[in-house]
C-alpha cells in the first residue's frame, strides 16, 4: 500500500531518473512517494520499473521482472517516469524536444528539503531574480515584474503564463550582454513546469527549460532539471554548469520556506501582482483535489 493516499497524485507519471546518467541494464534504486522504487534501463533506452526488493542492490544486474511485478514506466524527455497509480496513456507534449538542432541535457538533479508545489512556485516566480540571481537573471534597479497574463485551461488541463518579460544580464550560456527577455511559463503537471524563454540565437524560436519534479515524499524532492536549447558553442559542461549556479542560489531559499508545504487557502499568504501565477497555480491545485505536498484549505 503506497504511503501516499493522494489518488490525484498517485495516478501521474512522476520522473525517476535521467537516462543519460543510468549505465545500461543495472539495478537503480529511488523514493517515490515514500516508497522504495528500482529500475532499470535495456539497451535501447527502454525502462522496467518495480517495487524494490530485497535481493536486488543498485549496481545488480537488472533481472527479468515479470510483468505482474511491475509498475508503468515510460521514457520521455531523457527521463524515466513511472506511477504508482494507473496514468494516462501520455505524458505532457514539448514538441521542441523532437527539434534535431536542440541540445538536450539533463543539467542536474537536485536534491531539495521543500514540497513539490513549493518549488513549482519558485520556478514560477521572475520577482526574485534581481535578488537571488544578482548580475545573471536580474540586477537592481530593474526590479519591476510587469503585468503578464494568465490562463487557466481546462482543455489543456494546464496553467499558462505569456507576455512575461524580465531584464537579464545575461540570460543564457549564449548571451552577450544585457536584454529584455520574453518568458512563457506553463504548468501542465501539478509537479512539472516547463519554461519558453527568447533565444539569442534565433528571435522566431525559444530555448526550453523545464524542471521535472520527484516527490521522495511531502517534503523532499529530487528536482531534474531539463535543458532544450539551442546553441552550437558551447561545450555539455558550460551549459549544464549556468543552470547548475542558478539552481544552486534557489535551493537556499526554497529549503528556508516556512511551511514546506504550500498553503492553498489564498488568505495564508499575502499575495501581490507579481504573484499571479502563483495564485493561479495553488487555485488549479485546489480544483483538482491535490493534497500532497500541500495544506488544503480548511473546510
Amino acid at each position: 500500500m503506497a504511503k501516499c493516499t493522494d489518488t490525484v497524485i498517485l495516478n501521474l507519471w512522476h520522473p525517476i531518473g535521467a537516462i543519460a546518467e543510468t549505465s545500461p541494464l543495472a539495478v537503480e534504486e529511488t523514493v517515490l512517494l515514500e516508497e522504495r522504487v528500482s529500475f532499470a534501463v535495456g539497451e535501447k533506452g527502454e525502462p522496467v520499473v518495480w517495487r524494490s526488493r530485497p535481493d536486488l542492490r543498485p549496481g545488480d544486474r537488472a533481472p527479468v521482472v515479470d510483468i505482474d511485478e511491475r509498475l508503468p514506466a515510460k521514457s520521455a524527455y531523457g527521463y524515466v517516469w513511472t506511477s504508482l497509480g494507473s496514468p494516462p496513456e501520455d505524458l505532457f507534449p514539448i514538441p521542441e524536444y523532437a527539434e534535431a538542432d536542440r541540445r538536450k541535457l539533463n543539467a542536474a538533479t537536485f536534491g531539495v528539503n521543500v514540497s513539490a508545489p513549493r518549488a513549482i512556485e519558485n520556478f514560477l516566480d521572475m520577482g526574485h531574480f534581481p535578488y537571488v540571481h544578482t548580475d545573471i537573471l536580474g540586477v537592481e534597479p530593474h526590479t519591476e515584474v510587469k503585468e503578464y497574463d494568465v490562463e487557466i485551461s481546462a482543455d489543456r488541463d494546464e496553467i499558462l503564463a505569456t507576455r512575461c518579460r524580465f531584464f537579464q544580464p545575461m540570460a543564457s550560456t549564449t548571451s552577450d550582454g544585457g536584454a529584455d527577455v520574453d518568458y512563457v511559463y506553463r504548468v501542465p503537471h501539478p509537479y512539472c513546469s516547463v519554461l519558453y524563454k527568447s533565444s539569442p540565437l534565433d528571435e522566431r524560436r525559444r530555448d526550453v527549460i523545464a524542471v521535472f519534479l520527484q516527490p521522495v515524499d511531502q517534503e523532499h524532492v529530487r528536482a531534474h532539471m531539463l535543458l532544450c536549447v539551442l546553441d552550437e558553442d558551447n561545450e555539455d559542461k558550460v551549459i549544464k554548469r549556468f543552470q547548475q549556479t542558478i539552481f544552486g542560489q534557489d535551493k537556499p531559499i526554497l529549503e528556508n520556506q516556512v511551511p514546506k508545504r504550500l498553503p492553498l487557502d489564498p488568505r495564508a499568504e499575502t499575495p501581490i501582482r507579481a504573484d499571479k501565477s502563483a495564485i493561479a497555480y495553488r487555485r488549479w491545485l485546489s480544483q483538482k483535489g491535490v493534497t500532497y505536498g500541500v495544506i488544503p484549505v480548511a473546510a
